[in-house]
């Protein structure tokens, strides 16, 4: 029998901002930004998230809900220190570990019980492993399914335990929202709503061949799950496998909505270089190439392009993504824009003999100031058209390479 955990770290934002502040504690916090800051709520502490306040929230809505709150930039660099501080734990307790995101992972503790004791146990042990390292609080989830584990590691929080016994998951879930399963979004929840299905249990009950009539293949999915298995999506492959991404994206969205041609040209600029670098860190070519701009009314499009030849250096990627970018542009004012490359290959396949000489020249150039930028940090050297990018991380956004699968580092997180 299969014996997954999820771990999922409590506020794990603002629990790092008052180990460096106690004077926080309690008290409602909001990570993300200052509180008149286009932007997103990255983390609220459970006394904010009593006004109302949760994650993904307009940061001036916050304010609105909580206007007594402490509106903190956040610190990424502290949020990937603790987040490597939490995976080196878990790699005591099993050497399959997969960092689903900077706060959150699964665990693979199949045959461990000799070594480690039954599930309950070992969920104990792991919960007071990761405190001691930490001083950070976390929720567990043990179950014979990684989807059930992940849904019992939310019922537990915070700073709780919850085991699944197999065959009580479906007792477990009929009862609970369907929005709790991992995938369902607004629409689709709109959509089960539309067919009297509200709980899991509701769900459970319906014929698979209705719900693949009705929603095709995520239908069947979704009965898989209903029954607590690990059906579609991310849970397709084992834990720890499929490290190499399948797409790589950077977005950036403007302090203030713009048109300005030299501004969203430096951006993309900008956003390309970060993609290809992360490309050239997995060893990775994209052959196709997508950007995406959301206007002032929130409105959004894509458009992509399929080059002739895979590649993973920044002029290439700057000069579709620009190109995409005019050919597609109405002129209105831009909040957003992300720059993706997909179709993924191990190699570049076959170039353009007569630039060879070229390309191979930017691979040099590109692999020393690579180094330079592994040194001396990302912005240190930029291409001229993206030095003046006001490109800013978000504090939301996880970090490029998560612990385990940063390929600048292999065994260095261990």
């Amino acid at each position: 029998m299969k014996s997954y955990f999820h771990l999922d770290m409590d506020a794990f934002f603002v629990s790092v901002e008052e180990l460096f502040d106690p004077s926080l504690k309690g008290k409602p916090v909001v990570v993300g930004g200052r509180s008149n800051e286009r932007g997103v709520v990255s983390a609220a502490s459970y006394a904010a998230r009593k006004f109302g306040v949760h994650s993904a929230m307009p940061l001036r809505t916050a304010y609105k809900l909580c206007p007594q709150a402490i509106f903190v930039e956040g610190r990424r660099e502290r949020y990937v220190e603790y987040s490597r501080k939490v995976y080196a734990v878990l790699q005591k307790f099993s050497p399959r570990v997969e960092m689903a995101s900077i706060d959150e992972a699964y665990l693979d503790l199949t045959g461990t019980e000799r070594l480690l004791g039954p599930p309950l146990a070992a969920a104990h042990a792991l919960h007071n492993a990761v405190r001691e390292a930490t001083q950070l609080n976390c929720s567990i989830g043990a179950a014979a399914s990684r989807l059930v584990a992940k849904i019992a590691s939310d019922q537990a929080k915070p700073h709780g335990i919850l085991w699944i016994p197999p065959g009580g998951e479906a007792r477990f879930l009929a009862t609970l929202d369907v929005r709790k399963i991992p995938g369902v979004g607004k629409v689709t929840e709109r959509n089960l709503h539309e067919c009297g299905i509200r709980k899991i249990g509701d769900l459970a009950q319906l014929d698979a061949a209705f719900l693949e009539k009705r929603f095709g293949k995520w239908g069947l999915a979704l009965a898989g799950k209903a029954r607590g298995e690990d059906a579609g999506g991310w849970f397709d492959g084992e834990i720890g496998e499929g490290d190499d991404p399948k797409s790589v994206s950077h977005e950036s969205t403007f302090s203030v909505d713009t048109a300005d041609t030299a501004t969203i040209d430096a951006m993309l600029v900008r956003l390309s270089e970060m993609v290809a670098r992360r490309l050239r860190d997995h060893q990775l070519h994209a052959r196709t190439i997508q950007i995406k701009l959301r206007y002032s009314d929130f409105s959004t499009f894509t458009r992509s392009k399929t080059l002739d030849h895979a590649t993973q250096i920044d002029t290439e990627f700057a000069a579709a993504a620009r190109a995409l970018f005019h050919k597609s542009w109405s002129g209105k004012a831009i909040r957003l824009l992300g720059v993706y490359a997909q179709s993924l290959e191990a190699g570049e396949g076959q170039t353009n003999l007569l630039e060879e000489d070229k390309m191979q020249r930017w691979r040099n150039t590109l692999a020393a100031v690579d180094k330079i930028r592994g040194k001396y940090g990302d912005t240190t050297v930029s291409l001229a058209a993206g030095m003046n990018a006001p490109f800013r991380a978000r504090v939301h956004e996880n970090p490029e390479n998560l612990p385990g699968k940063d390929p600048r580092s292999k065994g260095l997180d261990k």
